[in-house]
């Protein structure tokens, strides 16, 4: 049986999701836009859809806890992007995924 903290490392997560097809790794540009790290394409926030997250603590200091999201673009690239907590957050990626997840509920009231 597989230890579950070892099932939900940060590592052994992005690993499935690059199995999975998410192969890009995002960061957000100093205009606050998402970029693949070439910076050759970016993105407004209502062109990235967040696909999933997950969440990663520490084991020995809650300082260490860091957030992975799986995002797709609107032109259907895949990837990831992750950030940390508190005072080591980078707040461009903080408002960036903000924006995003505000999109994504307006976009949820008007589905139903």
């Amino acid at each position: 049986m597989q230890d579950k903290v070892e099932e939900r490392s940060l590592i052994n997560v992005l690993n499935r999701l690059r199995k999975d097809g998410y192969t890009y790794d995002f960061k957000v540009s100093g205009e606050g836009r998402l970029c693949t790290m070439e910076d050759k394409q970016t993105f407004g926030p209502d062109e990235v859809r967040i696909v999933d997250f997950y969440r990663f603590e520490g084991e020995s200091n809650p300082d260490d806890m860091s957030i992975l999201y799986a995002v797709e673009t609107s032109n259907g690239l895949h990837g990831t992007i992750s950030n940390s907590y508190g005072p080591y957050a980078d707040a461009k990626v903080d408002d960036f995924l903000k924006q995003v997840e505000d999109l994504g509920k307006n976009l949820d009231k008007k589905d139903k």
